[in-house]
Formats: structure tokens, sequence, C-alpha cells
């Protein structure tokens, strides 16, 4: 596990505070530039950070520090931590607790259902089964098949859900993307040439309107003949 300052920034604000470090020894040893450390010096930058005490961390004793102020070409260096822990690497299926065993082929069958994408290896990995016990179940042959049922593992705390999202997202990567079923809609481009025209307006109805006022004014003035006629 690498050794690594806790909060550079917060360090930086604690070292121009409370030494007489200067700008390039406290930008080397929290990795910053030196103009950065002036600024916080200045007031310019991290504003509103508290200062955190790296000796009370245990990431540097104060004889360390003592010696750079004296020494401004001293670098320092962060002490060795009291305590390792040592970075966790899980080879094989995921250890299950035996509270929690029972639950396995229900999760098993959820996956087998919901997620056949996923290879034996992932689902092996996820919920810490086998490649045997995998193929009972999506055969029907696990000898408690007939009571099983499909349990999202993640709800049953057999894996977290950023590991299933992961496992799903590496199974899915090159596959093709599966064509809706059903009716969908069709493109826009489509659609637009389905689309009746609107209907012109017939010249019909326009010389049925035209017809019906030549007949008005037809009748109108055969009827002022007639009056000429009877006044004469």
């Amino acid at each position: 596990m690498a050794n690594t300052l806790l909060m550079p920034k917060a360090t930086a604000v604690w070292l121009v505070d409370n030494t007489a470090l200067s700008f390039e020894q406290i930008a080397q040893f929290c990795g910053l530039h030196p103009l950065e450390v002036k600024a916080i010096a200045d007031g310019e930058s991290a504003q509103g950070i508290k200062g955190m005490d790296p000796i009370m961390t245990g990431q540097l004793s104060r004889d360390e520090i003592a010696r750079a102020e004296k020494d401004p070409n001293h670098r320092l260096k962060l002490s060795d931590p009291k305590v390792r822990v040592p970075e966790s690497k899980r080879k094989g299926p995921r250890y299950t607790p035996l509270s929690k065993r029972q639950d396995r082929p229900n999760a098993i069958l959820w996956l087998v259902r919901n997620h056949p994408e996923l290879k034996d290896a992932q689902i092996a990995r996820l919920v810490g089964t086998t490649k045997s016990t995998i193929d009972q179940i999506r055969d029907r042959k696990h000898w408690n098949s007939a009571n099983l049922q499909p349990m999202d593992p993640v709800t049953l705390g057999l894996a977290s859900q950023i590991d299933l999202d992961m496992e799903v997202n590496r199974a899915s990567r090159g596959r093709e993307q599966a064509q809706p079923a059903g009716d969908t809609l069709l493109p826009a481009a489509l659609t637009e040439r389905l689309v009746p025209a609107p209907e012109k307006p017939r010249d019909e109805d326009a010389e049925l309107d035209a017809n019906a006022v030549f007949a008005k004014l037809s009748a109108l003035k055969s009827k002022d003949e007639d009056k000429d006629d009877e006044e004469g």
C-alpha cells in the first residue's frame, strides 16, 4: 500500500501557518506548485480550508520539521505508518457467509433469468458459487429446483450494485443492441412520406358558387324587365 499524504492542501495551510519552511519545501512535500503555496501564504488561495496538522496524523515528525527549517535544501519525508493495511487481492469465487449461502441458488436463478448475457465465471464471482451449481440451476436439475425463487443478489446482500453493474457492462460490451420487438414508432422521414398531402379545394365548388351568383343576377334582371313592361 503506497504511503501518501492525506489532504495535501490542508496540510500545506498548516505548514505555512505553523512552520518556517520555505515555499519550495512545502510544495515538494504536499505535491503543490511553489506559487500555489505562496498564494496560500498571501491569503489568495485555500480560503476557508482548515489546516491539518501532519504531526497529529503521524505523517510528519517534529524532528523532521526542525531539520528542514535549519536546512533549506532538506526535503521533507513522510513518516512510516505505524499500521500497514495490505491491499485486498481477491482471486476465485467471492466468499459468502454461512448465513447467506442458502440464498445463493435464488440469486443464481435471478441472474440467469434477468442477465443471460453474464458468463458463468461472472456469476461465480458475484455470488461465490461454482460452474456446476450454475449449470444445475440453469437446467432445472438442482436438488431444490422446485422451491427456488429468483431473488436479486444485491437485495440479498450477496453482491454490491457496483459489482453487478460492472459485470453486466463488461458482458454487454461488444454485443449488438437488441432490436425492439413489437410495434414501434417509424422514423420521422418515413412517416412524413406516409402522411397524405392536404387536399386542395376543388374547382367544382368554385364553379357551383359562380353559377349560383349568376343565377341570382339573372333572376333579378328578369324581374326588373317585367316591372318595366308593366309600367310601360
